[in-house]
């Protein structure tokens, strides 16, 4: 689940690449979802993601921002969250990612930095992430190849699609 949150956070830092003023077909920039996740290695999958998709990422010429939730099923909502226990905490909170950062494009790869995120591991000092992508028109494909432990050995692939 956490490579599936990832890749999903690698699409918001490719869409920023080869950036013109308005989104065209060739540009990465824009605002993307995230529509089918392809898990390789235990467990192998391909996940779709249905409607209303909860996840948002949003790719400028050099910044992403990313909001998601990795939750099967919808979040609880306690009848009163200030008297709300542990567990139900993190089930409405644990699902809930969230992320901020710079990204740079070279080739058909991009590196993200975060320098906010709801997971303060993913903005340690050195974090990073890359990813290989490939555009077709609206719709982006984003897959994990390495991090700062080094490469991905179950690489996750994301499929998104561009909503603006």
């Amino acid at each position: 689940m956490k490579k599936l949150f990832a890749v999903l956070f690698c699409i918001a830092l490719v869409a920023g690449a080869n950036v013109t003023a308005q989104p065209t077909t060739e540009s990465l920039q824009g605002v993307w979802q995230a529509v089918e996740v392809t898990v390789t290695g235990p467990g192998a999958r391909t996940i779709t993601i249905p409607e209303p998709r909860p996840n948002l990422i949003i790719l400028t010429a050099k910044y992403y921002s990313r909001v998601e939730i990795h939750s099967d099923a919808p979040r609880p909502a306690p009848a009163d969250m200030s008297k709300a226990t542990a567990d139900e905490l993190r089930a409405v909170w644990g699902p809930l990612a969230a992320e901020a950062g710079t990204y740079e494009v070279a080739g058909n790869t991009f590196t993200m930095r975060p320098l906010v995120a709801k997971n303060p591991a993913t903005m340690a000092p050195g974090a990073f992430v890359t990813y290989s992508y490939k555009l077709d028109g609206h719709t982006l494909w984003v897959t994990s190849q390495k991090d700062q432990n080094g490469p991905t050995v179950n690489p996750v692939t994301v499929k998104a699609v561009r909503v603006e």
